[in-house]
């Protein structure tokens, strides 16, 4: 990725400064690791059964634990990696939820846990064409950041996505994948729209027509709904049902002291559909969301105008 800095109509290249030690990127990502990706930081360099992990979270979102682990070098597998940090998890469940507990001074139960959604993110400067190609199919739980530090103190982090179709389980004959695969879902578009009847899913089509035609747009999927982004950062969430789709929107969160999360969001919405709902996190932080309602009585340029307010907050 090459960085330039406009002077007077001539762009003039911003060098890049290499990253010398992994532990400089895992300061970096665990001091921000929530602005970043929007999850809850729960202890560093954490260590279970014969593996030493780099930086445990949670995503509060999903109600599931993230691994994240921060390379130099490209002499490892991520396939083996990953799925033996997966593995290593749905084995040892108990642990990873008193690590937790312990970190937050909360009481996380198992089944308040979402295993499906477990990942591990691996942070690199860079991933050569082996390692990319052996994530390269469209239901494998890990995650590729490549990220890259400029002068002038510039950070630039790139997502490698995968772009295949295929299944790993259905070329994998490994045990270990086959066991992680049975508990941890990487669920398609697919999977999410069809409990929803026809004409719900030609609505969630047009919508999303329209969504995507903004910039920097992407459909995220997750074990129960869909989440529309922008840059990474939640725009609205959609619950599919077989006769309407409910649509949510983030407010933001009000902290035990009172104070408000940052670019806390009001909407204008003169027709009323919005209605507030709010609930409270184990961190004791109060969410507050704005839910709607989406069927075929509803004007869908409406629906837009109210996700776009959002969009343009972010």
């Amino acid at each position: 990725m090459d960085i330039y800095k406009l002077n007077k109509n001539t762009l003039n290249q911003v060098s890049e400064i290499p990253f010398i030690l992994e532990k400089d990127i895992q300061s970096l990502f665990e001091a921000n690791i929530s602005d970043i990706f929007g999850y809850v930081f729960v202890s560093t360099e954490f260590t279970i059964s014969e593996y030493r992990i780099d930086t445990l979270c949670f995503d509060e979102e999903n109600s599931s634990f993230v691994i994240v682990e921060y390379k130099r070098g490209s002499s490892y597998s991520v396939i083996d990696q990953g799925y033996s940090y997966l593995s290593t998890m749905l084995n040892n469940k108990a642990e990873f939820i008193l690590e937790y507990n312990e970190k937050n001074d909360a009481t996380l139960k198992r089944d308040e846990v979402n295993w499906t959604n477990s990942k591990v993110i691996f942070i690199s400067p860079s991933f050569n064409s082996y390692q990319k190609n052996s994530v390269n199919f469209k239901d494998v739980p890990f995650e590729l950041w490549e990220i890259k530090r400029f002068e002038g103190d510039i950070i630039c982090l790139e997502q490698h996505k995968a772009t295949s179709k295929e299944s790993i389980e259905k070329i994998s004959g490994d045990n270990l994948i086959v066991s992680v695969s049975k508990e941890v879902k990487a669920y398609q578009e697919e999977d999410i729209i069809a409990r929803s009847n026809d004409p719900t899913k030609k609505i969630w089509e047009q919508l999303k027509e329209k969504l995507l035609e903004l910039n920097d747009t992407e459909i995220v999927i997750q074990s129960n709904y869909i989440k529309y982004t922008k840059n990474g950062k939640g725009v609205c969430y959609f619950n599919f049902r077989k006769g309407y789709i409910k649509g949510e929107i983030i407010r933001g969160n009000i902290n035990p002291d009172g104070s408000k999360s940052k670019n806390f969001f009001q909407i204008d919405d003169p027709k009323g559909l919005c209605k507030e709902y709010n609930f409270t996190y184990k961190s004791g932080v109060e969410g507050h969301r704005y839910l709607f309602t989406i069927n075929e009585s509803v004007d869908l340029d409406y629906i837009e105008m109210i996700i776009k307010q959002k969009y343009k907050s972010i």
